[in-house]
C-alpha cells in the first residue's frame, strides 16, 4: 500500500475532514460507538474514497487510521457474485491506493453507498437506542411511517431495513439490490440504512448532514422505545408527511442543516 501524498487525488483537506468527523462520531459522550466500532469514509474524488482502517477507534483516529480506495474496484468485486474470505482480502488490499493499514470489510458497504449521486460522507454506527429496536421483534417500527416533523426534515420519509446478512461481501451485494428497487419505488435514495441485528448507515451530502441523520435516528429510536413502553407509536398521516417532506419552508431548513 503507498502512503498518502499531497496531491490531486489525496488532497490534505479530506484527510483532515474525516478525522474531524470520525471523532465526532466516536466521542463517548455521542454514545454512537464503542471501542473500534463503526466506521467512518468520505469521497474524494468520482471515483475514490477515504474509509476507516479496520480495527481502529473512530474518537482517537489520526492520519494512520485511514485509507484511500479505488470505488471501481470495490464495485467491481461486489458485482462479481460470490466470492472467498482470502478473495475479498486480497481485493480490499489491492483497491487500496492510499494509507498503510487494511480497509475494513464494511468498506464494501461503504462504497455501495457512496456510488449514489449526491452521497459523499457515511457514517456507520451502534447506538444503543437504535439497537434496541434492530435487536427486538419490533424493529418494523421504524419503516412503518414518521411520528414527527423533523425526522422527515432530517431524515426524509423511507428508509431502508435488511435483514442480519454476514457483514462484507454478501451484505453489500443484499444492499445493493434492494438499494436500486428502494429508489425505483421512492424516487430517491434512502438517508438511513438499518441493518437487523447490526446498527445503522446513514448517507449524506456532508459529514454535518451524516452526523446530523445519525443524531436524528437515535432520538427516533429513543420515542420509538418511550412509545412502546405504554402502547404503540402513532404515526403522522401520509398526507401530513408528504405535506412536511414537500413543504418550501421545510426544504429551505433542510438544506440549511447540512451546512452545519
Amino acid at each position: 500500500m503507498k502512503e498518502f501524498m499531497n496531491n490531486q487525488t489525496q488532497p490534505g483537506d479530506k484527510l483532515a475532514e474525516i478525522i474531524r468527523f470520525s471523532r465526532m462520531i466516536g466521542d463517548p459522550q455521542s454514545d454512537l460507538t464503542i471501542l473500534a466500532e463503526g466506521n467512518t469514509s468520505v469521497r474524494t474524488t468520482e471515483d475514490r474514497m477515504l474509509v476507516k482502517a479496520s480495527g481502529a477507534n473512530l474518537y482517537t483516529s489520526g492520519e494512520q487510521d485511514f485509507v484511500e480506495v479505488d470505488l471501481r474496484m470495490l464495485m467491481t468485486l461486489i458485482k462479481s457474485g460470490p466470492a472467498s474470505d482470502e478473495h475479498v482480502t486480497s481485493a480490499l488490499m489491492e483497491a487500496t491506493v492510499g494509507g498503510t493499514k487494511r480497509p475494513s470489510v464494511e468498506s464494501l458497504l461503504h462504497a455501495v453507498c457512496q456510488q449514489i449521486p449526491g452521497v459523499t460522507a457515511v457514517a456507520h454506527t451502534h447506538p444503543v437506542p437504535v439497537n434496541a429496536l434492530l435487536c427486538s421483534d419490533k424493529a418494523s417500527y421504524l419503516m412503518q411511517g414518521s411520528m414527527f416533523p423533523d425526522q422527515i426534515v432530517v431524515m426524509g420519509k423511507a428508509q431502508l431495513l435488511i435483514p442480519y446478512i454476514d457483514p462484507g461481501l454478501p451484505l453489500a451485494q443484499e444492499v445493493l439490490a434492494r438499494l436500486a428497487a428502494h429508489i425505483h419505488e421512492h424516487g430517491s435514495h434512502p438517508k438511513v440504512i438499518y441493518l437487523l441485528n447490526h446498527g445503522m448507515f446513514a448517507l449524506g451530502s456532508t459529514p454535518e448532514e451524516a452526523l446530523q441523520i445519525t443524531q436524528m435516528a437515535v432520538k427516533v429510536s429513543r420515542v420509538m422505545l418511550g412509545a412502546l413502553s405504554v402502547g404503540t407509536p402513532t404515526f403522522l398521516a401520509p398526507e401530513n408527511a408528504d405535506r412536511i417532506h414537500t413543504r418550501p419552508d421545510e426544504e429551505h431548513r433542510r438544506a440549511l442543516l447540512a451546512k452545519f
